[in-house]
This record gives structure tokens, sequence and C-alpha cells, in this order.
């Protein structure tokens, strides 16, 4: 099994602090991919620290970086570019990718976080090398002709008992170059109802972008 490094601390983002756990493969070995974690509202970057993410993702030869949101978790002090369930400036994550000088990235947005991701994921200038929502908000924010310009490989997750995994759907569908997974028995945070699904899905969707 591939030793982990890891560790955690906090990057300027926008004259702001966010805190952030990091961990990638040890014995210097090179990183395949970059891969950031985003969370919903009840949760923060410990969450994917806790389930064993960050470890299943550097074990398998990925950097994977979890941060906390502005105002939540241990990035509290930090206020959100907008205000809960609108669009934030996609500059946003661009200044998180370059403070952590993440280069080719994967982006898992739950909940939540899509407040951040989509607006990121449509930007002219994202670089994102693939995309993973999880039920996220504001999918009826984005233009139908927008999702269609997207070219990110992307996996839609959801959990069958989880409503918002199914509205979310009828938007992100729209993106061209989707596939869907569907956990059966899951809800909301499916990824914690069904973690080794969460992982194993993950993973074989991250393994065919590298």
């Amino acid at each position: 099994m591939t030793s982990v490094q890891s560790s955690e601390g906090t990057i300027p983002v926008l004259g702001q602090k966010l805190f952030y756990r990091e961990a990638w493969p040890g014995g210097g070995q090179n990183s395949r991919l970059s891969v950031l974690l985003l969370h919903g509202i009840r949760f923060s970057s410990e969450t994917w620290l806790k389930l064993g993410t960050l470890d299943t993702l550097a074990q398998a030869g990925y950097r994977a970086v979890g941060i906390d949101l502005p105002g939540l978790g241990q990035s509290k002090e930090a206020s959100a570019p907008t205000s809960i369930g609108e669009p934030a400036p996609s500059s946003f994550l661009q200044a998180v990718l370059e403070a952590l000088e993440m280069g080719p990235t994967a982006l898992v947005s739950p909940s939540l976080s899509g407040m951040y991701s989509l607006p990121f994921l449509i930007a002219p200038s994202s670089q994102l090398r693939g995309y993973v929502p999880v039920a996220p908000i504001c999918t009826d924010k984005i233009s139908a002709s927008d999702y269609g310009r997207v070219k990110t490989p992307t996996l839609i997750m959801y959990g069958d008992q989880d409503p918002m995994g199914e509205s979310s759907l009828k938007d992100l569908q729209q993106l061209p170059n989707h596939k869907v997974m569907v956990m059966a028995g899951a809800g909301h945070p499916c990824y914690l109802d069904k973690p080794d699904d969460w992982h194993s899905g993950l993973l074989d969707f991250l393994n065919g972008l590298s």
C-alpha cells in the first residue's frame, strides 16, 4: 500500500484566510492529479478526513485537498463572497487553486458548495480536468447554453433517497460529457451512508481521467 503524507494549515484567498487539509502519496511519488474536495453546510474538510477520502485518494496516487468554505469549519472568520444560495464569483475557486498551487485538478462538490463550483465550472478560464457534483445547490441558476458549453468530464453522484439529487440531475444532465451514479439506500450525504460505494465510484472516475 502506498504511504501517505498529510498536512493542514491556512491559505490566503482574496484577502481572507481559509483552512485546508491535504494528503498526497509518500515516498517521493508524483501525484497523478490534484483533487479539491468542497463540502456541504453541515460539514467541513474534517468530513473527508474522518471518512478516509483524503487518505484513500492519496493511496491511489492523487493529491487530495479539502478546504473549509468561508464561514464554516475552521474558516469561520472568513466571510462568503456572496449570500448563501447565490452563485459566487468564479474568481473565488480560481484563487483557491492558485493559493494551493494545485495544477491540473478535479473538483468534488456536494450540496451547498454548488454555489462555488458551478460558476467556476462554466467560467471560460476554467481548466478543470473533472467534476463530481453531489446534489449541489444552484443548478437552476445556470443557463442551458452555459451547461452546453462545458467540456469537462462529469460524474453526477447522489443517493436514491435524496430528492435534491433528482432535482439537481434535471439541470446537470445538460452537461454534454456526463455519467450518473445513483447510490442505492443513500440520502443527501450519500458518501457518509455508503462510503465504500463512494470511494470506488470516485476512484473509477478519477482513474479514467488520468
